[in-house]
């Protein structure tokens, strides 16, 4: 006899989880009948449901940041390429997106708190970009862009 498998939707009170912040979110965008807030904050929140059903579980909120952090860098990827193709009007649609994803993602960490975290990996003897990076980007997981860290981390190994 096969096993049911039960998923897990969240905690009973929303305000628990970051997850239960957005569904509220979304439930507020469309009594608002904010169709552009609805159609992003719906769209992660089906991505969202994805990611559990992968999980078999409900996801974590650093599962759910993660889920976030894709759908950020996603709209920038698109937003370059609409600048490239010269579609002001799509780009424009794409970083409103953004704007609306970021509201739910922690403070950014600042570029010069990453550069002290490089430059203590480099004194404590990380001499190339992977073992600096293997060192950093565990402490600005869901924080920071991985981008920006390995920017930093090349820089200042060239001017070490």
């Amino acid at each position: 006899m096969p096993q049911s498998v039960r998923l897990d939707v969240g905690p009973v009170s929303p305000e628990l989880s970051l997850a239960g912040t957005m569904r509220t979110a979304l439930n507020a965008a469309r009594k608002a009948q904010d169709k552009d807030r609805t159609l992003v904050l719906g769209t992660i929140l089906a991505n969202l449901k994805n990611r559990e059903i992968e999980l078999r579980r409900s996801a974590t909120d650093d599962e759910v940041i993660d889920v976030l952090r894709k759908g950020v860098k996603i709209r920038r990827e698109a937003v370059e390429q609409y600048a490239a193709a010269g579609r002001a009007d799509l780009a424009d649609a794409e970083s409103a997106q953004i704007k609306v994803l970021e509201e739910f993602l922690p403070a950014a960490v600042s570029a010069d708190e990453i550069r002290a975290a490089v430059r203590q990996a480099i004194a404590g003897g990380a001499g190339d970009v992977g073992k600096v990076m293997a060192q950093v980007m565990p402490q600005y997981k869901g924080r920071a862009d991985g981008k920006l860290i390995n920017q930093i981390v090349r820089e200042e190994l060239q001017a070490g």
